[in-house]
């Protein structure tokens, strides 16, 4: 048994867990899916997802909620999400209700590694969907699987959240008409050379402006950007190359319902940012994270270091995932 300081130790890295689920589609039709003790996955030297990058994949997690129960967050809005992603790859979705119930037993068959109540660490969960079947030319595979895997992560900065400080990227994240709006692998590696050199630099993090006009604020290579206005409103960019966050969408009702905000989903021209007193950046492993330096080729422009609105929307949202502020209706699904 983990003592509480080992759990908050735990790095946000991969862990195996004794089992996942796993489903397979073939001759037209999605198989009954089963847990399994197996994680290696098997694949021809031509399946579609090794060719032509035919895969998707979703990110949720399962915590120990203060009343004991273990619960998940939001996760029919991963199970929708992924069967448009996967519609959008040319792939079968799987099933909403058939997530829902693979992600139930999943975290109830390594309910052990869900963290307990009052640490920082929970118990990650990762479906994943990609193409098995073999192709050579350029088409859609007609065999796939489903899989999701369980992993305890930590929180993802470690050492307290601190202000992260991003730079314009020279390079496009997603094509107008494209993919950007699914969560497709191809799009994370798309990022990864946009994204190592940003590191090399000592950025933490890129912006990435619309592809079509290179004006408008669009995300960074794996979260959604919020943004507070002086007036104390949210202001979260729109655009139909943006993945739609769980996160923060969740974060915009938040804002709206239970915090008495204004809340604006719009196009941000990037000449506006430096009208904001705060920015940050969410999604599920971190929930937020402030900035607090954008650098435009060497112009710099600052934000709220302690960013105290974007960390109340924050203190609300992990208050609502671990049951110590009542959620909005269905948000909570519980498991055990």
């Amino acid at each position: 048994m983990k003592t509480k300081e080992e759990w908050n130790a735990l790095a946000f890295a991969y862990s195996r867990t004794p089992f996942r689920y796993v489903a397979r589609y073939a001759n037209g039709r999605w198989e009954e899916g089963k847990l399994t003790e197996r994680a290696e996955v098997v694949l021809g030297e031509s399946a579609g997802v090794l060719q032509y990058a035919q895969t998707c994949f979703e990110g949720l997690k399962a915590y120990t909620a203060k009343d004991g129960r273990i619960v998940c967050f939001r996760p029919d809005m991963n199970a929708k999400r992924m069967a448009d992603s996967a519609r959008a790859l040319e792939m079968p979705p799987y099933p909403e209700d058939k997530f829902l119930e693979a992600v139930k037993a999943v975290v109830a068959a390594n309910r052990e590694f869900v963290p307990p109540y009052g640490t920082d660490a929970s118990l990650y969960l990762r479906p994943t969907m990609y193409a098995t079947g073999a192709v050579l030319g350029v088409k859609p595979a007609d065999e796939y699987e489903f899989r999701i895997f369980a992993s305890p992560v930590g929180a993802y900065f470690k050492g307290g959240i601190r202000p992260l400080k991003l730079r314009v990227s020279d390079f496009d994240r997603a094509a107008p008409h494209g993919t950007g709006h699914v969560k497709a692998g191809l799009n994370y590696a798309m990022s990864m050379h946009a994204g190592a050199e940003a590191h090399a630099e000592g950025f933490d993090e890129n912006l990435y402006l619309d592809a079509a006009t290179r004006t408008f604020v669009e995300e960074t290579g794996g979260a959604n950007f919020l943004f507070v206005s002086k007036d104390n409103a949210l202001v979260t960019p729109r655009s139909s190359t943006i993945l739609p966050s769980v996160t923060r969408r969740s974060l915009e009702y938040v804002a709206e319902h239970l915090l008495g905000m204004k809340a604006e989903e719009r196009p941000v021209p990037f000449a506006e940012i430096g009208s904001f007193s705060e920015c940050g950046l969410c999604g599920t492993a971190a929930v937020i994270s402030p900035v607090g330096e954008i650098d435009d080729h060497g112009r710099k422009i600052s934000f709220s270091a302690d960013a105290p609105v974007l960390m109340k929307l924050r203190e609300t949202l992990t208050g609502i995932q671990r049951g110590e502020i009542d959620a909005p209706e269905g948000w909570l699904f519980p498991v055990v």
